[in-house]
């Protein structure tokens, strides 16, 4: 059997997650694609990891660290965004399950209202990731995103604490959290 959690991120994660970021397989669905350095890094955790509205998480499979899960900023009535990619090398189903990690976390843990998200135009599979979960598409931002040589449309997506909940009783999963 397997376990799947999430640990708020440390020092120790760091290589790791400059490494999974700078990947051409991430960078390539980010807002920012550029290769990012080092002391860039550095001052990107040490700005997080003291907001108290932002939550940067580590996806642990089967005590593997495979992905990275930021929840936030919580704005007021509990409305929070979020972002993720999956390790590279993560096996397969990973993405998946770290989402459903991610929505029991948001709603259960944090006891938000509702969970925003958005991807990219070009971006489909993300697209099709947050259909499979739950979220409902509420936009189509047209010319929204100037990666430097082209502008993208940003697809909006969102799901309540109360759909995410009647999803999970029409899967058969009848706890309340």
């Amino acid at each position: 059997m397997s376990t799947d959690y999430l640990r708020a991120i440390d020092e120790s994660d760091l290589d790791r997650l400059l490494s999974w970021r700078n990947s051409e397989q991430v960078r390539r669905f980010m807002y920012s694609s550029q290769l990012i350095k080092r002391e860039e890094h550095l001052r990107w955790f040490e700005a997080i990891r003291h907001d108290q509205k932002r939550y940067p998480l580590i996806f642990v499979r089967d005590e593997t660290p495979c992905g990275y899960v930021n929840i936030g900023p919580i704005k007021p009535g509990g409305i929070a965004a979020w972002g993720f990619y999956a390790a590279p090398d993560a096996p397969p189903g990973t993405g998946h399950r770290m989402g459903q990690c991610a929505l029991k976390y948001a709603f259960e843990t944090l006891h938000l209202h509702k969970l925003c998200g958005e991807a990219l135009g070009y971006n489909e599979a993300s697209q099709r990731f947050h259909r499979r979960l739950g979220f409902i598409q509420e936009g189509d931002l047209v010319d929204q995103h100037f990666d430097g040589s082209a502008y993208h449309n940003v697809i909006c997506f969102g799901l309540t604490v109360d759909q995410w909940r009647q999803q999970r009783m029409g899967n058969g999963d009848d706890s309340n959290g």
